[in-house]
């Protein structure tokens, strides 16, 4: 009892932080979302529930249902995020497996270069991500001579040579660079901590590497990999500065850059208010997921 009432008081700055600054500021967007606006189109929240106004998230609603104003956005924005997440694991499972099993002495100088990105700017490393597929970019002149650019247009993924001219694949791949550092380290925290004495057994008990991989491993990491999911998924869908800085073209718009539009450049800022309350209960869905699939694997481990 003592104990936990230590815990307790020292939790309390942390509950208090929150509370400030995430449950306030979130409890300022539903008003706005909830409320109206004057004739000069300023915000006027309604901070009493009981004289919420539903219409601007009722029209947020049928905007993002299919023939929505902005249901290209929602679904470009799935699609953006699910491949992302897909090029993230392909790059970033075999990395953290790597460094967690292989690496060896090599482990501490590869944990630092992994955290390295961490110490930079995400808008400073999209910056550098602009320059390097700029036109005379060394990265733009180095795809262009492997011919790469030219594969990517013959099958559609690429329209012309200019990497930053409103091209899909280019904010994907900024997406996948600016955010596969933060799904690999908890993939390697999971896998460091598989027992490899499990593996051997599996490979005694007569399994192939592979199949003790399948078998064994990917089960045993699935937390890590959820989590490293959640962590990168999570903020791509409110990611608006990526989609900005690589293409800044409408045909590459996200739901973020609808909500970044309406809060700052428009007179519907209780509509994007109202989408960025659409958007947190969908994520709250994903996020109640992880959590139930979280307790499950705990349960079991318990369990035995």
């Amino acid at each position: 009892m003592r104990q936990s009432r230590l815990w307790g008081i020292l939790a309390l700055p942390g509950l208090l932080w929150l509370l400030a600054f995430f449950l306030v500021a979130f409890y300022a967007i539903v008003s706005v979302g909830f409320g109206n606006v004057d004739t000069l189109y300023t915000p006027q929240p309604h901070w009493n529930p009981l004289s919420w106004n539903v219409g601007y998230v009722w029209e947020a609603l049928k905007g993002v249902v299919p023939g929505g104003r902005t249901w290209d956005d929602v679904v470009r924005s799935l699609v953006y995020i699910t491949v992302a997440v897909l090029l993230s694991l392909a790059i970033g499972y075999p990395v953290a497996w790597y460094a967690a099993r292989h690496a060896g002495r090599w482990k501490g100088p590869l944990l630092v270069c992994l955290v390295l990105p961490f110490w930079i700017s995400y808008l400073m490393r999209m910056f550098a991500w602009t320059n390097l597929l700029d036109t005379g970019g060394y990265a733009a002149r180095a795809l262009h001579a492997l011919s790469i650019d030219s594969l990517l247009g013959s099958i559609g993924l690429l329209d012309g040579n200019d990497w930053l001219a409103g091209q899909h694949i280019t904010v994907i791949l900024g997406l996948v660079y600016g955010y596969v550092p933060y799904l690999i380290l908890p993939l390697f925290a999971t896998l460091d901590r598989i027992d490899q004495r499990l593996i051997e057994a599996a490979r005694d008990l007569g399994a192939p590497p592979a199949g003790a991989f399948w078998r064994v491993v990917l089960p045993l990491s699935r937390t890590g990999l959820l989590a490293g999911i959640v962590i990168v998924a999570l903020p791509m869908f409110g990611d608006y500065y990526t989609a900005d800085l690589l293409s800044g073209s409408p045909r590459t718009s996200m739901l973020g850059n609808v909500i970044n539009t309406s809060l700052l450049g428009g007179p519907d800022k209780p509509l994007g208010s109202a989408l960025t309350l659409i958007m947190s209960a969908f994520l709250l869905v994903l996020m109640l997921y992880y959590l139930r699939t979280l307790r499950a694997d705990q349960r079991t481990l318990v369990n035995g």
